[in-house]
């Protein structure tokens, strides 16, 4: 179904099958981030937050792209004094916030651009799928800024830091099959493919323990940042919760009982 009090022009806001998918929808400007995209995503990442009905988020763009990042035309007009951008940077970082540690597993679909901050968004997500045509640029050097929206943050910790000053540094054009092989993303699909799979893998999670995909995605939040005895200790107060879960204990009788299990990962069509 689709939201009528969250979808916009700008971004189409949709939950079916307990998954919402997100696009961005300004094809004429690559999906930039124009005013109305980016209020409308606090409010959609709000809600989203905010109801534990919906289970895994889709991310992703219409027209052939993801995101081209920031609208270069409306940062212009922003004031450059310092307190204006760092108002501006708040609103962002509020969606960085949200998806980083939203716990529920959150797929970025990617075709054709995502460029600075749309590349930003991407590495924001659990998973990043992608189509042969996908390109990814971590533009900002080119306008005199600094890589925002999250990616000092995530990027390194995808690529390692050497590669990330490179990525940041040139502003270069990585393509499909170089994202690929540094993990940034996970698969490449055909484009008429792509939203089929992102939306398969999300509703695959419906069947999982809401509790146990939380704490993992926690803890593994923590874990580049953690000493070995921290980490333990955070994985045995992790179980001790996951065990105690009617989730835990209605799959345990499944498997027992030779039944079909609720969470399963879907296998690959292509």
């Amino acid at each position: 179904m689709t939201n009528n009090t969250l979808a916009s022009t700008a971004l189409q806001f949709e939950v079916s099958d307990q998954v919402a998918t997100l696009t961005f929808n300004s094809p004429a400007k690559r999906n930039a981030l124009e005013m109305a995209m980016r209020d409308g995503l606090v409010v959609a990442l709000r809600h989203i937050q905010q109801n534990k009905d919906i289970r895994a988020v889709v991310l992703t763009g219409a027209g052939g792209h993801f995101c081209a990042g920031g609208d270069l035309k409306n940062m212009a007009e922003v004031q450059h004094e310092n307190g204006a951008w760092l108002s501006r940077m708040q609103t962002l970082h509020e969606w960085v916030q949200i998806l980083l540690t939203l716990d529920r597993p959150v797929i970025a679909a990617v075709d054709g651009a995502a460029a600075g901050a749309g590349f930003s968004l991407a590495l924001s997500a659990d998973f990043v799928l992608a189509t042969p045509r996908a390109w990814f640029n971590m533009s900002f050097l080119k306008v005199g800024l600094v890589p925002d929206v999250g990616a000092l943050y995530t990027l390194p910790r995808v690529v390692g830091v050497q590669r990330a000053k490179e990525i940041m540094l040139s502003a270069r054009d990585i393509n499909a099959q170089e994202a690929l092989r540094l993990g940034i993303v996970m698969e490449l699909h055909e484009p008429e493919q792509l939203l089929a799979r992102a939306q398969a893998m999300a509703r695959s999670f419906v069947g999982a323990s809401p509790t146990a995909v939380s704490l993992i995605k926690r803890s593994l939040g923590s874990a580049l940042g953690g000493g070995l005895q921290d980490m333990l200790t955070a994985e045995a107060q992790a179980q001790a919760l996951a065990a105690g879960t009617a989730e835990h204990r209605e799959a345990v009788g499944r498997f027992l009982n030779k039944q079909a299990p609720l969470f399963a990962w879907p296998a690959r069509s292509d």
